[in-house]
Order: C-alpha cells, then structure tokens, then sequence
C-alpha cells in the first residue's frame, strides 16, 4: 500500500517534470514569420545570388531558395500561404517586381502551407492563375493593410472560379 503510493507520487512528479519541459521548450522556440521562400530567377542572376539573398534575409525572409529558368524570363507570378504576415508579403512583392520585372499573376493561398512564399513559379497552369493588373497590386501593397486585411483582400482576389482557357 505504502509502496503503491510512493509509485504514484513519483509518477505524478515525473508527468509534472515532462509537462514542465515541453512548456519550457515551447516557450524558446519561435515561429519563424515565413518558413520558405522559393524564387524562380532569370538566369542573368545566377552569379548574383549572394547579394540576392541578402536582400531576402534583410527583408527577413531567410530560408530561401533559389532555380533559374534556362531561357527569357520566369512567370510573373507570386503566391502566399494563408499565414504570411502583410510587411513580409509585402517586401516579396517589391522583390518580386525588381527581380522579376514584375507581377502580373497571382496564385492562390490554398496551393501553399501557412507560411509560404513562391515568387515566378512554372509549377502551375492556368486553371490556378489569377491575373491582376497594376491598380489590383498596389492595392496589395498598401502599407495600411494589417495581416487579416492583406489576407482578405488575396482570397477575394484568388478565389472566384476561373473561366476555362485553352484546350481546358
């Protein structure tokens, strides 16, 4: 009996101490406000990605990842993942549009994990592509636009059904 209450103490404290340290560790680690960021360049870039990448971690985006289109120029496109914070959404469409003369496209939130960013994918058709024109993107680019409002204003955007194109 005796025994069978000690064994049950050390348990609890034991079930405390594991509780306490998950809480500890969720505590240190911080979510990152955009977790990747792949970017199709011009292959005019390829010896310049340092001071591209740079640019990307000073606009704080720092898991980033780069291809190169073989021939002329990538798609004008830019896609978010529904949790991207509006300032860094932001800093991807200026770099977007300096490096790639550019955003005609946008691709919608629900292709992407929370955090995401894409900028001149060739990994989508247009069944997914939603053109804007510069009026439309500036309208992205207003600085007075919290997160929930950009994220609105992208689904709005991203989310009327498309009339078929092509051989569709």
């Amino acid at each position: 009996m005796v025994f069978s209450r000690y064994l049950h103490g050390v348990l609890i404290a034991v079930c405390a101490g594991v509780m306490g340290a998950h809480t500890v560790a969720a505590e240190v680690v911080s979510i990152p406000p955009v977790s990747r960021v792949e970017v199709v360049l011009a292959s005019q870039y390829k010896n310049q990605v340092a001071t591209v990448k740079e640019e990307f971690t000073q606009a704080g985006m720092t898991n980033v990842h780069f291809q190169f289109f073989r021939q002329g120029q990538p798609p004008q496109n830019i896609g978010f993942g529904r949790e991207v914070p509006a300032d860094k959404a932001r800093e991807a469409i200026r770099l977007a549009l300096k490096y790639n003369l550019g955003v005609g496209i946008l691709l919608p939130e629900r292709l992407f994990p929370p955090r995401f960013v894409t900028i001149a994918s060739s990994n989508y058709d247009d069944t997914v592509e939603y053109p804007i024109d510069q009026a439309t993107l500036a309208q992205l680019q207003n600085e007075t636009l919290t997160t929930e409002e950009f994220h609105r204003l992208y689904h709005r955007l991203t989310s009327s059904p498309l009339a078929p194109k092509g051989r569709y």
